[in-house]
């Protein structure tokens, strides 16, 4: 390290990053990586709500991510996620373009199903906001059984807990980093946007940040009743007590392999296709009565957040490209006679089909693809729009379409939200030549409403409907009605 390395003091103990390019010049800016807001949650900690961190009194080095939640290789995801070993896996990474001043922040939280993801994404470097003068902030949590595990002897809802102790630090610890804790903007993207609503949902959180940013969100929202039965699931196949004593006594890595199947335990091999659509998320927060009082949307509907502007949307069609892989033979199966292996009320069915006819002609796989986006994701925007009444919520649909997948897919607008579209890993999923120029208008957008809480169009209770289309094409209106009329049958 130089001697001119970024320094800045937490309320644990001073931190050494590195700078990105030369301090002071255009797109210059500072890393701090790895640096904790929790102990490690392991040992007699491994079940218990975020504690502060042991202090230290040598300057910390913070070059290099610390440990994640996620653990082992997990192949090509559409993400590229790295997993990194260790125990300290509560962390935060903070991108700078100065520790001196006061500039608007951006928290993210990353994806996963809330059982996978990783805040070491290159995605998700905040080089590209703070070339727009935002600090960036990613965030860990303990993810799958670990952190959202109802059990006896343990405080429910630790994923949820460990957002908020890392939010709260953030508020004790971001002007030492050039940040102004009076203008935090809470985003993420799936299950780290379904954080983003949960939290928007919380009273207990309301002090914490000042705006939101939920892209393609996935609430869990998991009944306690059926939280308690994956638990005593998984006792069951591990062998040991359902409770906290227990399962402490198992390895990590083996309580890991065994939670999706104590989440689909007994499952026919068609009840564990269709598990996300009739029993949500295996494992994720849980409406407990303490931390979670209440579903997202119930809590939307009763006012909580609705101080704070929310920008929402998600993609065309962010789980179609699962169908790609359906036997030949759904092709020529009527879509009508398909579909009722995803939605029983015949009266659901009817007017779904008749909203997405477009969408039929491409072919029964096509439609039952855009099905399971609508019911996962895009109903969800429209339902939590709808909830929010009158507060300030704009919504968008992001429509361009990979060359590679041949779908407006899951994750594929965020290297454009990022700007990152020259990392390497881009290709796999958007192609060799994603268009630069949507990428510079859809992280102006982000850029702006992480700024002043208006992304530049028109609130979604003027003209309920409305919303920004990105990526459709140069022939169609940038703004469009009729975006989430296709999934307003599941609302």
């Amino acid at each position: 390290m130089t001697a001119d390395a970024p320094l800045a003091q937490t309320d644990s103990g001073g931190v050494r990053g590195f700078w990105r390019g030369e301090p002071g010049t255009p797109g210059a800016s500072a890393a701090f990586l790895g640096i904790p807001f929790a102990a490690a949650p392991v040992g007699e900690l491994r079940f218990a709500a975020p504690q502060p961190p042991e202090p230290w009194t040598e300057v910390r080095d913070a070059t290099a991510f610390g440990p994640t939640a996620q653990r082992g290789d997990k192949g090509e995801t559409l993400i590229p996620e790295p997993s990194i070993p260790g125990a300290a896996t509560l962390n935060v990474n903070v991108f700078t373009p100065s520790v001196d001043g006061s500039r608007p922040v951006m928290v993210w939280i990353h994806g996963g199903g809330y059982v996978d993801g990783s805040p070491a994404s290159p995605w998700y470097d905040g080089a590209a906001f703070n070339r727009d003068d935002v600090v960036t902030v990613t965030l860990s949590y303990r993810l799958g059984f670990d952190g959202f595990g109802l059990m006896p002897g343990a405080p429910a809802n630790r994923g949820v807990r460990d957002w908020i102790a890392g939010l709260e630090w953030v508020q004790r610890n971001i002007a030492a980093f050039g940040g102004d804790p009076s203008r935090v903007t809470i985003a993420g993207q799936s299950a780290g946007a379904g954080a983003v609503l949960t939290l928007l949902g919380l009273e207990r959180a309301q002090h914490l940040f000042h705006a939101a940013m939920a892209f393609s969100p996935a609430v869990a929202d998991i009944d306690p009743e059926l939280a308690s039965q994956r638990t005593r699931a998984l006792g069951a196949l591990l062998g040991c007590t359902p409770d906290a004593d227990g399962f402490r006594t198992i390895p990590e890595r083996t309580l890991q392999r065994a939670q999706p199947k104590a989440a689909l335990l007994g499952a026919t091999r068609l009840k564990a296709v269709l598990a996300p659509l009739t029993d949500g998320l295996p494992w994720g927060p849980v409406i407990d009565g303490e931390v979670l009082p209440q579903p997202t949307i119930d809590a939307l509907r009763a006012g909580i957040g609705s101080d704070k502007p929310l920008l929402l949307g998600a993609t065309d069609d962010e789980f179609t490209m699962t169908m790609d892989r359906a036997p030949r033979v759904l092709r020529f199966v009527p879509a009508g006679l398909a579909l009722r292996l995803l939605c029983r009320d015949r009266a659901v069915r009817r007017a779904y089909l008749a909203a997405n006819r477009e969408q039929r002609r491409r072919g029964t796989p096509a439609l039952l693809g855009r099905f399971v986006t609508d019911r996962v994701f895009r109903s969800l925007v429209v339902r939590a729009a709808q909830a929010r009444g009158d507060a300030r919520t704009w919504t968008y649909r992001f429509a361009w379409v990979s060359p590679v997948k041949g779908w407006s897919c899951h994750c594929l607008d965020v290297p454009f939200w990022f700007d990152v579209l020259e990392d390497p890993f881009v290709p796999r999923l958007a192609g060799p030549t994603p268009p630069q120029h949507l990428a510079t208008e859809m992280h102006a957008v982000a850029a702006r409403f992480v700024e002043d809480g208006d992304p530049g169009w028109p609130q979604w209770h003027t003209d309920p409907g409305l919303s920004r289309v990105f990526g459709a094409g140069p022939a169609d209106p940038a703004l469009s009605a009729t975006a989430y009329d296709g999934a307003l049958p599941l609302t």
